[in-house]
């Protein structure tokens, strides 16, 4: 028998009861869809996972996407990797690293907000995890639009914004971006076509500027929207352990990264759902 326990006020619950490694009945996953909806995020602890696990558990929730990834992150000697499943890894082997956002803390973002019809969710499973760090913060942005101030809400409402991302950047302007990059604009808030909420679709590490908007007026409202949204009152804070299951809801959170130690093994198996079209 399935529970949920609320983790945060705001957002995330984790779920027990359950052996994610085989299949689950349909009514079963219904339930975790609605979970999903209701929570934002959903934490699994204990769960052993093979990849075919992880894409299955991924259909419950939505269309496993392809990977967005450059060839250049694809990893060389990790063995074989089914299509739609990522790494997220510090590991390197010969120097280089196997999978995709190696090293250090990572700033608030949305996943895929550059592209023209972002992933609508993520599913993050722990293989190694260090002695330290590498937490994963999100906050809840539908509630930020709900509290956000009013004359902040009406100045930017109806409004759309530039989002540009240098693959393998983890910091805005980072030095260590690849000649791969992305960009889309999308409405600053955005409604999510399943639940009907509206949310906060902005981010420190990605977004760029308010279009049709002068840049030192769009950058104040901006410091002014991502300084509300990553209020602590509305973010959880989830500490890894290996075989930890982690989904959730892109459309209505964004999520940031702690820093780690970079002699110690960070690796994690990453899959996105397909979104429904563009955000509106």
């Amino acid at each position: 028998m399935i529970a949920a326990k609320t983790l945060t006020p705001h957002i995330g619950a984790q779920v027990t009861g359950i052996d994610l490694s085989g299949p689950i009945d349909e009514k079963t996953q219904t339930e975790l869809k609605r979970l999903w909806l209701e929570h934002v995020i959903l934490v699994f602890r204990g769960q052993k996972l093979d990849q075919e696990a992880l894409l299955r558990v991924t259909g419950y929730f939505g269309t496993p996407a392809k990977l967005a990834r450059p060839k250049a992150f694809h990893p060389v000697g990790y063995g074989r990797l089914l299509e739609g499943i990522m790494l997220i890894s510090n590991v390197r082997e010969g120097g280089v690293a196997i999978g995709s956002l190696p090293d250090g803390e990572m700033m608030f973002h949305h996943d895929m907000i550059h592209a023209a019809n972002p992933d609508k969710g993520t599913c993050l499973y722990a293989v190694d995890i260090p002695s330290v760090g590498g937490n994963t913060l999100f906050a809840n942005c539908a509630t930020a639009y709900d509290l956000m101030p009013r004359d902040l809400r009406d100045r930017l409402e109806g409004r759309r914004a530039f989002h540009h991302y240098n693959y393998g950047e983890t910091q805005r302007h980072g030095k260590n971006g690849i000649e791969a990059f992305s960009e889309s604009s999308h409405p600053v808030f955005r409604t999510h076509e399943e639940t009907g909420r509206k949310a906060v679709y902005v981010n420190r590490l990605m977004t760029e500027q308010i279009v049709d908007m002068p840049k030192s007026e769009s950058d104040d409202l901006l410091a002014r929207v991502f300084d509300h949204s990553e209020n602590p009152e509305w973010i959880y804070e989830h500490v890894w352990q290996p075989d930890d299951l982690v989904i959730w809801d892109n459309r209505c959170s964004m999520h940031a990264r702690t820093d780690f130690p970079a002699g110690e093994r960070r690796l994690l198996l990453r899959t996105t759902m397909v979104g429904a079209g563009a955000p509106y």
